[in-house]
């Protein structure tokens, strides 16, 4: 039996992009497939599962991650792990009158065809699409790259319905997403662990220098590729083990990280959802065990189950579940999820992971009130410690921090005495959080900080 790629993934997120199952099962290989469940399914299958008359029937019976795909689903399947996709490059919500466009994708089909998002499809290929499943829609929307699909769409904002014909195009979606935070945190997402990943995420570290803090977003990361979560691991300078492994009827064996050329080189916080599962729990399993990071979050998914892909001799595909992985320390993931070191509110994990950074740089300052400003008027005075002088002030560094974003410009005025007035350049939004922070730029003398909501 060839088994090729061991696969460590739930549900893959798929933008518009989704397939349809096979109906056709009058040559599947039957034995086949009952031979290689028999002998490898985990932890174990039923006589009453070998019993079954068709492949669908057998699939029913096992654990959800189990599936069997034809050669172009499983192209599919593995395509939406590399985040590479076919279709027009839209995000979609049901609505009452067909699909609602959520958002586009830059120079994607989509865009370069004219839709907007609020627009609304209303018929594909001519037909209404108005009551029917966003999955049956989808299937319809997309197809194979370079043809066309014809759609009509009807725009709120104008009230009017225009049709217009898309060709379908190969769309790669980022894996990684970057962004430099306030206080000099670098923020790192990733999305799939795709072949790629480990490298991508080594060469966002590389991208930006200086950084005080990490802080690893495996939030609704349905996971990927198992040697790409040992080469992730091994991105943390202190890791030595990447995962137990325990398959059918065998030992319990240890699996090393895969130590990588560039590392995290200042602490790491990860952060977790109840949609963070398979390799991203294994990741965060590791990062537990071995205190590599703290965590941020709520409890994952609880997918502890590999797969590996069979190819058969009709050319389909048998993806199967063939063992149990835990973490390091036999750390049971399987339906129980990874807790986090330090559980937030669902929305909440950015904000609260980076603002405990800020106020660990912020420790040495003197707190003063927390000021509250409405969207209306904006503009801050602030007074300044007693010890510095207007001398001192005029060479001090002012900044805006907004908590779970970027550092803000703003504009410093010198009001009467030790006052300061600060103007955003740019008005906040409602229910943003800052802190002011005044940094005197000078030895023995300690700056001050206030909490900034913006109602």
């Amino acid at each position: 039996m060839k088994i090729f790629k061991i696969f460590s993934s739930s549900v893959i997120m798929i933008m518009l992009l989704l397939f349809a199952s096979s109906s056709a099962y009058a040559a599947e290989p039957l034995g086949e497939v009952k031979n290689i469940v028999k002998e490898y399914y985990y932890p174990k299958v039923s006589t009453d599962a070998l019993n079954s008359t068709r492949i669908d029937e057998l699939m029913k019976q096992l654990d959800p991650y189990s599936v069997y795909m034809t050669k172009e689903e499983y192209q599919t399947f593995e395509n939406a792990i590399k985040r590479k996709f076919v279709g027009i490059g839209i995000t979609i919500l049901e609505d009452k009158k067909g699909l609602k466009i959520v958002s586009i994708l830059k120079n994607s089909p989509a865009e370069l065809a004219g839709l907007k998002a609020g627009d609304i499809i209303t018929k594909v290929n001519g037909e209404n699409i108005a009551g029917e499943s966003s999955e049956m829609i989808t299937s319809r929307i997309t197809g194979k790259e370079d043809t066309k699909v014809h759609i009509s769409v009807f725009r709120p904002s104008t009230k009017n319905t225009f049709d217009q014909k898309i060709t379908r195009k190969v769309i790669k979606l980022p894996n990684v997403e970057t962004k430099k935070l306030a206080g000099n945190i670098g923020f790192i997402r990733l999305n799939s662990f795709s072949d790629e990943s480990a490298k991508e995420i080594q060469n966002a570290i590389k991208s930006m220098p200086g950084m005080k803090g990490w802080i690893f977003d495996l939030r609704s990361n349905g996971g990927g590729y198992v040697d790409t979560a040992q080469k992730v691991i091994g991105i943390f300078p202190k890791a030595t083990y990447a995962f137990v492994y325990k398959a059918k009827a065998g030992d319990f064996q240890i699996y090393d990280a895969i130590k990588q050329k560039v590392q995290w080189n200042k602490p790491v916080s990860i952060l977790t959802d109840a949609n963070t599962a398979s390799a991203s729990e294994m990741t965060v399993a590791a990062a537990k065990d071995f205190k590599l990071a703290k965590i941020y979050g709520q409890t994952t998914f609880g997918k502890g189950v590999m797969q590996s892909i069979v190819p058969l001799s009709d050319g389909s595909i048998l993806k199967l579940t063939t063992a149990e992985f835990f973490g390091p320390n036999l750390y049971k993931i399987n339906k129980k999820g990874v807790k986090p070191d330090i559980p937030t509110a669902i929305g909440k994990e950015l904000e609260k992971s980076h603002n405990d950074y800020l106020l660990k740089q912020l420790k040495s300052y003197k707190k003063r009130s927390n000021i509250e400003k409405s969207v209306s008027s904006q503009s801050m005075q602030v007074k300044t410690s007693k010890d510095l002088s207007w001398t001192t002030l005029k060479n001090s560094k002012v900044y805006l921090w907004q908590i779970g974003g970027t550092s803000r410009k703003i504009i410093v005025k010198h009001a009467s005495g030790k006052k300061l007035i600060i103007t955003p350049s740019k008005q906040l939004k409602s229910g943003t959080t800052y802190y002011l922070v005044v940094n005197p730029n000078e030895k023995n003398k300690k700056g001050t900080y206030s909490k900034v909501v913006i109602k």
